[in-house]
C-alpha cells in the first residue's frame, strides 16, 4: 500500500486497527512512535547495485491503555513527515514488536490494516544459477506408457 491509499483510507475511518497475519489485533492502544523514509542502498550477489525507498511506520503498544490514535490525528503525523522529510507516495513498511522487530507489508480489508508477511528473496538468481520454478502437476496429470501399477515389483517405475 503506498502512503496516499491509507491517507484516503484514513479519511473514511472512525477508528484505526492493524492486523497481524495470524488473525490477532494489535492492540488498540498503539502509537505511531514514527513515520520515516528509508533509504536501502545495496548491491546484490549478482553485482548489481540497486537503491529502494519505503516509507516506514512503527507500531508501539505500552502501558498507556487510555491511548486511542484517531484516524485524524495519523493523516496530521504523515502530512507533517512528507512535507519535514519530503517523503514521497512510496509502499509502506510497517515494523511492529514480535520476537523481534518484525517488518511487514500494508494492506486494507475495508476494516482493517493488514500486517502481511513479507520474505527475503535472491534478486539476481540467473547470476546465481537458481533455477526458474518447476511447475507443479498434479498425480491425474501424468501419462503411464502401460497400465501396470507403478509400484508392484514389476511396475514401470521402479
Amino acid at each position: 500500500m503506498k502512503l496516499s491509499e491509507i491517507k484516503n483510507k484514513l479519511q473514511q475511518l472512525e477508528t484505526i486497527a492493524f492486523q497481524l497475519p495470524n488473525g490477532e489485533l494489535v492492540p488498540n492502544h498503539f502509537h505511531v512512535t514514527e513515520v520515516g523514509k528509508i533509504t536501502k542502498h545495496f548491491i546484490d550477489c549478482g553485482g548489481t547495485v540497486r537503491k529502494e525507498e519505503v516509507v516506514n511506520f512503527q507500531l508501539w503498544n505500552a502501558n498507556d491503555y487510555d491511548h486511542r490514535l484517531h484516524p485524524e490525528k495519523l493523516v496530521h503525523i504523515i502530512e507533517l513527515s512528507e512535507k519535514t522529510l519530503g517523503i514521497e507516495d512510496l509502499e509502506i513498511e510497517v515494523e511492529y514488536q514480535g520476537q523481534t522487530i518484525e517488518k511487514f507489508g500494508l494492506d486494507f480489508d475495508g476494516t482493517n490494516f493488514l500486517l502481511t508477511s513479507k520474505q527475503t528473496d535472491c534478486l539476481a538468481k540467473d547470476a546465481c544459477g537458481i533455477p526458474a520454478e518447476k511447475p507443479k502437476l498434479q498425480f491425474s496429470q501424468l501419462s503411464t506408457t502401460n497400465d501396470e501399477p507403478c509400484c508392484s515389483p514389476d511396475g514401470n517405475c521402479c
